[in-house]
C-alpha cells in the first residue's frame, strides 16, 4: 500500500480543492493506497477533513506575514514545532509523496517532506502565488515534484528553472458540484420552483463587508430575488429569516445543490469561485482589498471579468446602491446572464481534480515499480 500525505488549511479554499483530489484518487485507486492529512491543530481544518472520512493529524502552525508583528516571534516557534511534528508524522506513517494545497500551515509539512526526500507537489489556487506557495516551490524543486496552477498566466510569477515543473490544472472542484440537483437545493431552502435565487457567499468564514452590504441593500434585493445568504459561523449576524431572506451561518453538504438552484451568485473571489464556474453561474464579485491582502482576489476577479463570467464591484462602487443597481440590471437582462453563465461554465470545464490525480497515479505507479 502507498501512503499519500495531504496538507493545507486555514480556510475552506485551502482544504476543499485538496479533498477533491483525494476523492478522485479514492475513486480511481480504491483501497490500494491510503491518504492522510496534516493540518492545523486549531481551527476548522480537522472537522472539514474528518467529515470527508480522511484521517487527520494536527500540527502547530504559525501565520506567515509580509509585515512586522509581535506575534511573528511566537509564530516562528510554532512553525519550527510544526516542522518537527510533521516530520515525525511523515516518517511514522511512511508517506511516499506529499500534496500541498497551500495556506500557512502547509509550509512546515512541505519542508519536512523535503528533508526526508519525499516528493512534494503543490497547487496554487490564485492568479498570483501566495507567500506559502513561493516558499513551498523550493521544496518541489528539491524533490522532483510538480507545481499545479489554476491559471495559465501564473507561470510568469516563477523563475525559468521552475516553469518546466508547472502543470496548468485549473482548480480542483469536488465532483458533487458537477452532478448537483437544483430541485434538491430548492427543497432544502424551502422555496418554490419559480422563485429566483440570489446566493450570497463570503467564504467559509463569512465576510463582514459583504454582510453589511446585504444588510443595507436587502429591502431592494428582496423585491427581485429570494436572497440566500451564508453569513459565516462567527460573524454574529442578526438579520431575521423571512420568506424572501434565508440566512445560514454555514451551508455544508447541501451547498452544491443550493448553488445549482441559484440564478446569480455574489461574493468574494477566492478559490471558491471555481465551484461557481463548474456550476455555470453568472457572478457578481466583491474582491477583498486593503492592507490585509496581496491583491490576489482582485486579480482572480479581473480574470473572470475579462472572460465574461463576472461583474466586479471595487473601490467606490462597493456600496449598497451600486450593489442594488448591478443586481437589478443583471436580473433584467436574461441574455447577459446566459452569456455570463456560458463563460463561467467554459472556465469550469477543466477538471483539475482529474488532471492532478492522473499525474499522482503516474508517480504512485513509478514508486511501486521502483520497489
Amino acid at each position: 500500500m502507498v501512503n499519500v500525505a495531504f496538507t493545507g488549511g486555514g480556510t475552506g479554499g485551502h482544504i476543499y480543492p485538496g479533498l477533491a483530489v483525494a476523492s478522485e484518487l479514492k475513486n480511481r485507486l480504491g483501497s490500494s493506497f491510503r491518504i492522510f492529512w496534516i493540518g492545523s491543530s486549531v481551527g476548522m481544518d480537522r472537522s472539514i477533513v474528518n467529515d470527508s472520512g480522511i484521517e487527520f493529524f494536527g500540527v502547530p502552525s504559525g501565520k506567515l506575514r509580509r509585515y512586522f508583528s509581535f506575534r511573528t516571534v511566537t509564530d516562528f516557534f510554532k512553525i519550527i514545532a510544526g516542522f518537527f511534528a510533521a516530520r515525525k508524522i511523515l516518517k511514522k506513517e511512511k508517506a511516499k509523496l506529499l500534496f500541498s494545497k497551500g495556506g500557512f500551515v502547509s509550509v512546515p509539512p512541505c519542508a519536512a517532506a523535503a528533508s526526508l526526500g519525499i516528493p512534494v507537489f503543490t497547487h496554487e489556487s490564485d492568479f498570483s502565488p501566495g507567500l506559502a506557495t513561493r516558499i513551498n516551490v523550493r521544496f518541489v524543486s528539491k524533490t522532483n515534484g510538480k507545481i499545479f496552477t489554476a491559471y495559465e498566466d501564473t507561470a510568469r510569477f516563477f523563475n525559468e528553472a521552475l516553469r518546466s515543473r508547472i502543470v496548468v490544472s485549473g482548480n480542483p472542484v469536488r465532483s458533487v458540484f458537477r452532478s448537483a440537483d437544483p430541485e434538491k437545493g430548492r427543497a432544502f431552502l424551502g422555496v418554490q420552483k419559480d422563485e429566483r435565487i440570489l446566493l450570497v457567499l463570503g467564504g467559509s468564514q463569512g465576510a463582514r463587508e459583504i454582510n453589511e452590504l446585504i444588510r443595507a441593500a436587502l429591502p431592494e434585493l428582496e423585491k427581485i430575488y429570494t436572497v440566500v445568504h451564508q453569513t459565516g459561523p462567527n460573524q454574529g449576524f442578526d438579520l431575521v429569516k423571512t420568506e424572501k431572506y434565508k440566512p445560514y451561518p454555514y451551508i455544508k453538504g447541501e451547498m452544491p445543490d443550493v448553488m445549482a438552484a441559484a440564478e446569480l451568485i455574489m461574493g468574494r473571489s477566492g478559490a471558491g469561485i471555481w465551484e461557481w464556474a463548474v456550476s455555470g453561474k453568472p457572478m457578481l464579485l466583491v474582491p477583498l482589498t486593503g492592507s490585509g491582502t496581496r491583491g490576489d482576489q482582485v486579480e482572480n476577479a479581473d480574470y473572470f471579468k475579462k472572460a465574461g463570467a463576472a461583474q466586479v464591484l471595487t473601490g467606490e462602487d462597493v456600496n449598497p446602491q451600486a450593489l442594488v443597481n448591478a443586481v437589478k440590471l443583471l436580473s433584467q437582462d436574461t441574455q447577459k446572464r446566459e452569456a455570463m453563465a456560458a463563460a463561467s461554465y467554459r472556465i469550469g470545464e477543466r477538471d483539475g481534480a482529474k488532471i492532478i490525480a492522473g499525474i499522482f497515479i503516474e508517480e504512485i505507479d513509478s514508486l511501486r515499480g521502483s520497489k
